[in-house]
């Protein structure tokens, strides 16, 4: 069973048609959106402070998603794929963002749309990803436009994981 547990009062809440994995842990002011899905591993801990997370999102293997208390909140859009063991920790990400395995966003960064982080890259504190452009490296730096191809994978990742969701529920 997930570890599902309020805190100071406030319960986690989600959407309709939501996969939440046997072993993740979801804890406190936490709101999530329609069809999204929270994998195995994962930790929404929204403990310190809020965590939204819009439809259509994943969280995926071994992710963490926290804040900073009385200082950060973490708020992920809609259409936005968290990839394994990523840490996401006080920022905002907009829709149709794919953070890449093992990325870490800080405090106060804000993704804007239609942005892919590479995989292991470092968003540092207050960082500004620009709309269509894949950053990467630690710290991360905006690389490239991004070409038809990834913005066609951001679209997609999403429905993706809906599709392995389902295999996953009766």
């Amino acid at each position: 069973m997930p570890v599902i547990l309020p805190v100071k009062g406030k319960q986690p809440t989600w959407g309709e048609e939501c996969f939440i994995a046997d072993n993740c842990t979801i804890l406190g002011d936490v709101t999530i959106g329609s069809h999204c899905s929270v994998w195995f591993n994962a930790i929404v801990r929204g403990d310190v402070n809020s965590i939204t997370i819009g439809h259509h999102s994943n969280i995926q293997d071994g992710v963490v998603v926290h804040a900073t208390y009385l200082k950060a909140s973490t708020t992920i859009g809609n259409y936005v794929s968290v990839g394994h063991n990523a840490i996401i920790h006080g920022c905002v990400l907009h829709d149709y963002v794919l953070v890449g395995m093992g990325a870490i966003v800080m405090d106060n960064a804000v993704v804007e749309s239609n942005v892919i982080i590479g995989a292991g890259s470092v968003v540092l504190e207050n960082t500004i990803c620009e709309s269509g452009y894949l950053y990467a490296g630690t710290p991360a730096r905006k690389i490239k436009p991004l070409t038809d191809e990834q913005l066609a994978l951001l679209h997609q990742l999403p429905h993706n994981y809906n599709l392995y969701a389902s295999w996953f529920t009766v």
